[in-house]
């Protein structure tokens, strides 16, 4: 950051405040875990309107302490307030109605307001939900009847004259002009789950909202599961009293019996549901997927077998149940459910991403399923959708051919020859992100990178013009700038002759004559990828580690989530676990024959969830490569993780019992030489408290010395009730320094 004479004097003293703190080498944790050192802004929740013009938000309203709903034109940022704070007051309390987020009915007259939210598992989803109509500003209630917060997924109809929801695995429809309300279902129970799901497909397939409105309102579709003979997994609360508390609920571990999940459909005035008949055991086949087809009465249905290797494609009419095949996909490996359909030319043709030429791409598929062309091609991997121009016949789409840690935005033509054309600025190397509007003609831009924060812009369509800045956050920028820290450098490095991309951070002090330890960040499983040249809040808590005296890097190991193609992702394919290990202790060793000053006596690795499994891996099996660990939240065994993330890249332990000994952790807990410290949290209901406890009684058994943080009720994230974050991250830099001594030598 320069001086300016045109430099507010606040602004002035922070800076002279944080590069006095940068000049003095030293971060505190306390801050850096404030999220104050560096605070940038966003657009926060936006919703573009139908219109695909305007865009609108929640903003506080300083006057009545509520919230006005502002839109915001794309092209002059024509600023309108189009619900008043006013307009948001609970009538029964006369104050201001809290809104987590609203929901507009098709013809805009009618908003539904979301508030008085409560967890379930990892989302604010029951809450209350209230109906503002927009033409006589009347405020009223939904579902007087129900328990406070217990509704779930309120929508309107296409008509906008009614609103489903879901209240104790119950799907109610309630009439706004009379305030009637009629029960769908009534055999919803804690074994019976209707319109919403189960904790795996919430997990494993983003499956919360569990019913559709038929494009006509006349005909409710909804999933059904059946959760009676899956294991039931109990976590017991000893700190909240005297004596524990034990949840209860259905978790199907790898190998063992899932729900048995069905779809059907309902006269939206009440009735007997409709059992769509699709082929195959309900335990033993997957339905991720189902959507009506635009302005039809027919349902697009997509089945996965239980290996996820097969996806069927179903149409099914309302008024009939039998389906029709239309299309199946196959992988020799895995397959993604495929999400964001685009229906084209009148429903003759639907949008569909497959890696059967290697490389994930878009495909123009015939409602017949006889025709399959590419709208995508090229030695490259379509990484996902933006946006849609139906009228200019376009599809935008995230892709980056050229380097894999870096995203760009690119076009095809929905009828084309396969040719894309980049639309990102080449001026600005990193991460673009989008939010575009309904008709594919305006979009809310957002750059950075690893040393840049974020850039939010206006832009237009299909030349991809900026229009104007929304947030520049110069602030932010200059605030991280003034800590004066050492940006991440990314790097390659190899695997024998694979070539992997990594990064590495430095000390501020750093001297290359030196030696110094490393800190290896790693993830290293297919759901997901570490080395990003993604902002990431200038990651604050890596470059602390850093500067107290440590190199901390990230290597992208074989299998990871990152766009280089079929086989690098799939080549894992039934040994996960053994591939990540191997790259993660090749790659180091490579980087430090590459940079001397890396001191292949002092190597740390660290991962959180599937991380925290491939640190255990890297410690147990290449114990003369990696001097200290520290695994949090890991998978011990994979027979304990459930069935459709293990299944998915494994196959069934049954089918599998060799690739499950090879790449768990607990097979190999003998080869512990170095440094180990587990972390945990007893209320993990995502990987179990269970893999800490078995990991631990296999290296009693072994002799083998460990150290060991469980954190009472804490769950996968490990953040819950004071003081939490800042005593995990305490006792990490502690160990770090206790086991694997900082600074150069």
């Amino acid at each position: 950051m320069k001086l300016n004479k045109w430099m507010p004097v606040a602004a002035l003293l922070l800076w002279m405040g944080q590069a006095a703190m940068a000049q003095n080498n030293k971060l505190e944790l306390e801050d850096v875990l404030s999220g104050k050192l560096i605070q940038t802004r966003g657009t926060g929740p936006m919703t573009w309107l139908k219109d695909g013009e305007r865009y609108s938000r929640i903003e506080p309203n300083a006057e009545t302490g509520g919230t006005d709903v502002v839109a915001y034109r794309a092209k002059d940022n024509k600023r309108e307030v189009i619900i008043p704070a006013s307009m948001l007051i609970n009538p029964e309390t006369g104050k201001p109605l809290p809104v987590r987020s609203l929901i507009w009915s098709d013809d805009n007259d009618k908003v539904l307001i979301y508030t008085n939210t409560k967890r379930v598992w990892r989302y604010d989803t029951k809450g209350d939900y209230w109906v503002l109509d927009l033409k006589n500003g009347k405020l009223s209630q939904l579902g007087k009847t129900m328990p406070e917060s217990s509704m779930m997924f309120a929508k309107f109809s296409p008509q906008g004259d009614r609103v489903a929801f879901v209240s104790d695995n119950n799907i109610y429809v309630e009439e706004l002009k009379s305030g009637a309300v009629t029960p769908l279902t009534t055999d919803g129970s804690d074994r019976i789950v209707n319109g919403t799901f189960d904790w795996v497909y919430e997990e494993e397939f983003d499956c919360r909202d569990g019913f559709r409105w038929s494009p006509d309102g006349q005909t409710i579709a909804y999933w059904q599961s059946d959760t009676d003979g899956t294991g039931v997994f109990d976590i017991i609360n000893n700190v909240d009293s005297i004596y524990p508390t034990i949840l209860h609920f259905p978790y199907p571990k790898a190998g063992t019996a899932n729900s048995a999940v069905k779809v059907g459909y309902v006269p939206a005035t009440g009735g007997a549901t409709s059992w769509i008949t699709i082929p195959g055991d309900a335990r033993n086949n997957y339905i991720p997927r189902m959507e009506f087809i635009p302005e039809s009465n027919e349902l697009f249905i997509q089945q996965m077998n239980r290996q996820q290797n097969t996806n069927h494609v179903w149409i099914a009419k309302i008024g009939e149940t039998e389906p029709v095949n239309i299309f199946t996909d196959t992988d020799a490996a895995w397959l993604n459910t495929n999400d964001q359909i685009n229906w084209l030319k009148n429903n003759q043709y639907f949008t569909w991403e497959s890696e059967r030429d290697g490389w994930r791409h878009l495909y123009r598929i015939s409602r017949d399923g006889k025709e399959i062309v590419p709208i995508t091609k090229g030695d490259f991997d379509y990484i996902q959708p933006v946006g849609t121009d139906m009228q200019k016949g376009i599809v935008y789409f995230i892709a980056s051919p050229d380097n894999y840690t870096q995203r760009y935005l690119y076009s095809a033509n929905l009828f084309g020859n396969g040719e894309v054309k980049r639309l990102s600025p080449a001026t600005q190397s990193g991460q673009h992100r989008y939010n575009m509007s309904p008709t594919g003609k305006w979009a809310v831009h957002t750059f950075g990178n690893a040393a840049t924060a974020p850039v939010i812009d206006m832009v237009s369509f299909p030349k991809h013009q900026s229009v104007r800045t929304i947030e520049d956050n110069a602030n932010g920028q200059a605030q991280y700038e003034a800590l004066g820290l050492n940006p991440k450098e990314f790097i390659k490095v190899k695997s024998g002759d694979l070539e992997l991309d990594a990064y590495m951070i430095k000390p501020v002090d750093f001297d290359p004559s030196l030696k110094y330890p490393v800190i290896i960040e790693v993830y290293g499983e297919p759901a997901g990828s570490t080395v990003q040249d993604s902002w990431g809040g200038g990651d604050l808590w890596n470059q602390y580690m850093a500067n107290q005296g440590y190199i901390v890097v990230s290597i992208e190991n074989r299998g990871a989530n990152t766009p280089r193609g079929r086989e690098w992702r799939k080549c894992i394919y039934g040994e996960v676990g053994t591939f990540a290990s191997e790259d993660q202790a090749r790659g180091i060793l490579d980087m430090a024959r590459q940079y001397p000053f890396i001191d292949t006596e002092r190597i740390g690795i660290t991962g959180w969830s599937g991380g925290g499994s491939q640190t255990l891996n890297c410690m147990f099996r290449y114990p003369e490569v990696f001097n200290t660990g520290i695994a949090i939240a890991f998978v011990a065994d994979q027979r304990t993780y459930d069935t459709i993330y293990q299944e998915r890249y494994m196959d069934t332990p049954q089918n599998n019992p060799e690739g499950y000994d090879k790449g768990s952790p607990i097979t190999y807990t003998e080869g512990l030489q170095g440094n180990l410290l587990l972390i945990h949290g007893t209320g993990d209901d995502n990987v179990h408290y269970q893999n800490c406890e078995m990991l631990v009684d296999e290296l009693v058994k072994h002799g083998k010395l460990f150290t060991q943080i469980s954190y009472p009720m804490r769950s996968h994230g490990i953040y819950e009730r004071p003081g939490t974050t800042l005593h995990l991250r305490k006792s990490m830099e502690k160990y770090w320094k206790d086991n694997l001594p900082a600074g150069g030598k």
